[in-house]
């Protein structure tokens, strides 16, 4: 059942920065800056990746009840982390660049959006009905269609921050590497996305969960990709 959500989930960039090289003359200024956002950014990252992590973890055979509680809780986590990560945009000031405050205020605004989607998304989730498999395999469909909706805005949040030298300071920030999401027992019947899901040809379009775990000199705001989220089948 829950593949539907690895199916919608898989490819999908969710706020990973895809960038290529670092140069070295960035100013002091622009690596400031990408510090002082990235150490604030690492513990959501791992947030996102973690709940990511929890929806393809989940058996194949899971329950309704689980799939939903695991769902929900991923949302929910996913949404606090994309507002945490708006604020710590917020906190690093306007970064040192052409147009650096209207790329900050871009990225608060459409961070603080895709929360407010993510959470959206859990109350689909929380409305279904886990005691009728088909309507509830029905259901689920709808939230995933919701999702490839919300990965687009995802992509589009930190798009900004990844171009030009800023993004090239950020990609040799440890806080913005792609974290390793740790996954939990299949038991716990968690069902969300993959950790690590890259936007825009990081290592994780099409790739496993294991993929989410090195870092590849790319910044890495994006939970990696969701493939294998597959839930009880229906």
């Amino acid at each position: 059942m829950n593949k539907k959500l690895a199916a919608a989930l898989s490819g999908g960039a969710v706020l990973v920065l895809a960038l290529s090289g670092c140069s070295d003359d960035e100013g002091n200024k622009v690596d400031d800056w990408a510090k002082t956002f990235c150490d604030q950014a690492k513990p959501q990252i791992q947030k996102r990746a973690d709940a990511h992590q929890i929806i393809i973890s989940t058996a194949a055979d899971s329950k309704p009840a689980e799939i939903q509680a695991a769902d929900s809780k991923a949302f929910q986590d996913i949404a606090d982390a994309d507002r945490a990560l708006a604020k710590a945009v917020e906190s690093a000031g306007a970064p040192p660049v052409e147009n650096g405050e209207k790329v900050q205020q871009d990225a608060i605004k459409e961070l603080n959006a895709t929360a407010v989607a993510y959470e959206g998304l859990k109350k689909q989730v929380d409305a279904l009905d886990p005691t009728n498999q088909q309507k509830f395999a029905d259901g689920l469909q709808g939230v995933a269609d919701g999702l490839t909706k919300i990965e687009k805005m995802d992509q589009n949040a930190l798009s900004k921050l990844e171009e030009g030298e800023l993004g090239q300071a950020m990609a040799k920030q440890p806080g913005c590497q792609k974290p390793t999401a740790s996954t939990p027992p299949k038991a716990s019947g968690s069902a969300s996305p993959k950790p690590g899901s890259t936007a825009s040809g990081s290592s994780d379009k099409g790739s496993d969960p294991s993929d989410s775990a090195e870092p590849t000199g790319k910044a890495s705001t994006k939970p990696a990709k969701k493939t294998s989220s597959a839930k009880t089948e229906e």
